[in-house]
């Protein structure tokens, strides 16, 4: 008779749902929830930007410009019109610096996935673990501003309840991106890139205006970046301007968090297996 020398998770771990497909990088994933039980400040970081910009510019900004006309002809107040845009800023936030920093930190410098392989898991298993793990970060940030924006006045229909899943959604396919890019990462020099793709997005990607105020050329650039998909999608919903093509936002991220999913488990086979 052998006894079960298995760890077992934390009180913490055990009180985070985590998909019961997730499989062996469950333990991945309660690993990084135990981590978080003394350091659980951190999680803030993220969360405080947008909420920073909803309240200095939606709210101090918004008592000048008062109201704003979306893309599909609805008058809103100003407040309204960019609480969706930073709900998606949340979502990517979450995702991308947990997918990016934390993953490159333990790849390169800490080597834990080295001892992880010493377990029943695999690469495949660390690239699922560590995108749900910040799958859910992003998940947290996003219901934490959208609590802050309802209490702020800047939800006013019932829609807004699928805004939540969609921001899941939106920090897949980040997490999934940025976790592939990070695997080409060979310093942290090279974090500068992640910058300079992030800051133009946010700025740019009709966050705090209609995509129609920008010259034509600037607006197909602005419509193949992935965060203005997510505030489109956001946006759409916390507004009621519910329509079919709303699918396309939907199919868009799925398809760009499939291939980053894939392309990152065959980045950490090559890596850890090598």
């Amino acid at each position: 008779m052998s006894a079960d020398v298995s760890p077992r998770p934390s009180k913490l771990a055990r009180m985070v749902p985590i998909p019961a497909g997730a499989g062996l990088a469950r333990m991945l994933v309660e690993r990084n929830v135990t981590s978080f039980r003394h350091g659980w400040l951190t999680l803030l970081t993220g969360f405080a930007e947008p909420v920073f910009y909803l309240f200095s510019l939606g709210i101090g900004l918004g008592a000048l410009i008062r109201t704003v006309t979306t893309d599909n002809g609805t008058t809103v107040s100003y407040a309204a019109f960019v609480a969706p845009a930073l709900l998606a800023t949340s979502a990517m936030n979450g995702a991308i610096f947990d997918a990016t920093f934390n993953v490159f930190f333990k790849l390169k410098y800490s080597k834990l996935y080295d001892s992880v392989l010493a377990t029943r898991m695999g690469p495949r298993d660390i690239a699922v673990g560590e995108m749900t793990w910040s799958l859910m970060r992003g998940t947290f940030y996003s219901a934490a501003f959208l609590a802050v924006a309802w209490a702020a006045g800047a939800v006013s229909t019932w829609w807004a309840l699928l805004a939540l899943p969609a921001a899941t959604l939106v920090a897949f396919a980040f997490s999934a991106v940025g976790m592939f890019f990070t695997t080409f990462m060979r310093s942290w020099v090279d974090f500068d890139y992640v910058n300079l793709a992030l800051l133009p997005m946010f700025l740019f990607s009709a966050t705090f205006f209609p995509l129609s105020t920008y010259p034509v050329p600037v607006q197909w650039l602005v419509e193949v970046t992935p965060l203005y998909h997510g505030v489109a999608l956001e946006r759409a919903l916390m507004l009621a301007e519910v329509s079919p093509g709303l699918q396309w936002h939907v199919l868009y991220f799925v398809v760009l968090g499939a291939l980053g999913l894939l392309g990152t488990a065959r980045r950490f086979e090559r890596l850890l297996l090598s």
